[in-house]
């Protein structure tokens, strides 16, 4: 459904509300002051409010952690600004805004000094009585801040490692928080540790991030949001959720065309956000980044399969079927929590399709020793044994060394190869597979990592919820047994565990 030639305004209300219980909220106060200065928030930024400045019974804030999650363009920044000026103006607050880039700090600081004037005394103050208030404005780029005489502040900066090192503040504002790393949240958070206030409030707000972001951080947060468990953050995300992979031909799927959805997604829809602008954005964006940038569907709600699966199952072997001779390796890898170890091999015939498969799949705390030692007496036989160098399975690699096993560690340039070699074998029906479980499971949940700028990527291990040491010893085998020179010096038969 289209809904061509209707007029639709976005939907005020979030499809995902997480607002822990509160007494009352400062939200008609901070509102009250912004309209007075120009600045009147929508019934959906009001909603926001309202959860993000709530007070417990006995006086703090009731969310010292609050988010959102929104489509650009929106005005997610206007209830930023309201919270600011009103932190700063009746609370006497003091507050770090960061961002992910220097210029988005810095036209937060320009949109929050329209309020109070380029500088102390400013005789061309649009508001000459928020200017009294003023103590200083630093322009200076990278440096920005305005220090009322109240002894409230906030300061701009873009994120880095280090960069929030030295500021002690109430208030933390993470903008752009798909863009926020782990490094700089640790850098970050001290900096609320010991507020003056001595009550600490984090915000953060973005969108959905895509594929090369750095979005686990907000990830975290928002799945906490969804979960609805924290009684101390406050959420509110404007999405939808289904299938998005192949719009409208599957169950439960979103057509990306269908404007009552753009309306759902988008609360400033038929306000700040034109409906034929959106339109457009199709074309030029492709629907899976439409869905992610104007739908707000996040990585987890859009994930397809890397490889297809009917491509998978249709490599299916039995064992009459898969090669008894030529060259063959293993590749090892261990999921980040090491709970497992996963052993594959893989065989290449001088003739016909590789075959792969996963022999072994066990606790890692029962028995690596074992493995190395199983392993080490085939190494006579074996083309290779490959482990990534971003894997917790490289804690075995000095007990290799012991017995006289040579490992090739794979880099970044050589996962990407690896996991390129994988996928076209599959694609191109030049490998067999014996229909395994664990590497099926791992199949429908992995997800894919960029490695560099020209188009390489690598399995991502970061979800938790998914095992993918199984994919990525097979795929490690694969690259081991077709790029290793390394000849041995005997014919072996199939590998048995």
């Amino acid at each position: 459904m289209s809904s061509r030639g209707v007029a639709l305004l976005g939907c005020q209300v979030p499809r995902v509300s997480l607002v822990p219980e509160c007494v009352w909220s400062e939200a008609d106060d901070a509102a009250f002051l912004a309209a007075s200065y120009g600045l009147v928030p929508d019934e959906w930024q009001m909603l926001v409010l309202q959860g993000w400045l709530g007070r417990r019974a006995d006086g703090r804030w009731s969310a010292p952690i609050s988010g959102i999650a929104v489509p650009r363009q929106n005005g997610k920044n206007g209830i930023l600004e309201i919270v600011e000026l009103y932190k700063m103006v009746a609370l006497g607050r003091k507050i770090l805004h960061t961002a992910h880039e220097v210029k988005t700090a810095r036209k937060a600081f320009i949109r929050l000094k329209h309020f109070f004037g380029e500088k102390r005394d400013d005789p061309t103050a649009k508001f000459p009585e928020l200017n009294a208030l003023v103590h200083e404005v630093r322009n200076t780029n990278g440096q920005e801040m305005i220090l009322l005489k109240n002894g409230a502040s906030i300061e701009f900066i873009a994120r880095s490692k280090g960069s929030g090192r030295g500021f002690t503040v109430d208030d933390l504002v993470c903008d752009e928080a798909q863009e926020l790393s782990e490094e700089s949240l640790a850098a970050l958070l001290p900096t609320i540790s010991s507020a003056p206030s001595g009550d600490a409030t984090q915000t953060y707000m973005g969108t959905a991030p895509g594929p090369s972001m750095d979005g686990e951080v907000f990830t975290r947060i928002r799945n906490e949001g969804v979960k609805g468990s924290n009684d101390r953050l406050a959420w509110f995300e404007w999405s939808v959720e289904g299938n998005v992979n192949a719009p409208a031909k599957t169950p439960n799927a979103i057509d990306v065309y269908d404007r009552t959805v753009w309306a759902a997604t988008n609360p400033s829809l038929g306000r700040r956000l034109n409906i034929e602008t959106i339109a457009d954005e199709i074309l030029a964006l492709g629907w899976e980044n439409f869905a992610r940038e104007r739908l707000g569907v996040w990585a987890s709600e859009t994930h397809s399969q890397v490889i297809d699966a009917q491509a998978w199952a249709d490599r299916a072997a039995e064992l009459e079927d898969i090669p008894t001779d030529g060259r063959y390796a293993f590749g090892l890898d261990m999921p980040p929590d090491r709970s497992q170890i996963s052993v594959s091999a893989a065989r290449r015939p001088d003739e016909g399709k590789v075959h792969v498969e996963c022999v072994y799949y066990e606790s890692a705390g029962l028995g690596t020793e074992a493995i190395v030692s199983w392993i080490a007496e085939r190494w006579p036989t074996l083309t290779a044994v490959v482990i990534d160098g971003q894997s917790p399975a490289m804690s075995l690699v000095p007990e290799f060394l012991r017995n006289k096993v040579r490992v090739t560690v794979t880099g970044a340039g050589e996962m990407a190869r690896a996991c390129g070699m994988f996928f076209d074998a599959v694609r191109d029906d030049k490998l067999t597979h014996f229909d395994q479980e664990e590497i099926n499971d791992a199949l429908s949940g992995a997800k894919k990592r960029t490695i560099g700028q020209a188009g390489g990527w690598g399995w991502d291990r970061r979800d938790p919820d998914v095992d993918i040491s199984p994919l990525v010893s097979t795929t490690l085998a694969l690259y081991g047994v077709m790029t290793s020179k390394r000849k041995p010096g005997r014919k072996t038969k199939v590998v048995v565990m």
